[in-house]
């Protein structure tokens, strides 16, 4: 099987995964060759908000968003938030109807981290940064929250759904 294609950007080399399509390959190019640094500091302000947890992971929601949120403000990451918004919607060949605004619906905090959301022509746009991932306890029916130690390209996620 043939690698996938590997770009170049910033202080990163990124792996496209095969399910990728064109218009998402130039999102992740763009946000990390452009915006590298506001994803590293989403990353960064992840981590500062693990290490307030006693252990490894929550199960309290409320311990990692709340948190999240307002480190993120804080230090000035969140109002980033809609520029890198802006730009993956140019990558994407899309234009935005209004200028998007650190908040619904264009930037929303979730359990895994800042989501950046955009309805272009092509369908609807979402970069994600997933700093945290959620593990369901099958037994016990709870979910748990773990910081994800990742570097910046592991942590964006980019789809276009049609």
């Amino acid at each position: 099987m043939p690698e996938p294609p590997r770009f170049t950007g910033a202080a990163f080399s990124v792996t496209s995964t095969v399910s990728e399509t064109e218009p998402e390959r130039a999102v992740r190019r763009r946000v990390l060759e452009a915006h590298a640094d506001v994803v590293e500091d989403v990353t960064a302000c992840a981590a500062a908000v693990a290490t307030s947890w006693d252990g490894d992971a929550t199960s309290d929601r409320e311990a990692l968003v709340d948190p999240l949120e307002e480190r993120l403000r804080e230090t000035g990451v969140l109002a980033d938030l809609p520029t890198v918004l802006a730009a993956a919607v140019d990558a994407a060949g899309g234009e935005l109807s209004a200028t998007p605004v650190a908040a619904p619906p264009y930037v929303v905090i979730t359990s895994t981290g800042p989501l950046l959301r955009a309805t272009i022509d092509r369908g609807r746009l979402v970069v994600a940064v997933r700093t945290f991932a959620v593990e369901r306890d099958t037994d016990e029916g709870g979910v748990s929250y773990v910081h994800r130690d990742v570097a910046p390209e592991e942590a964006l996620d980019v789809s276009l759904e049609r």
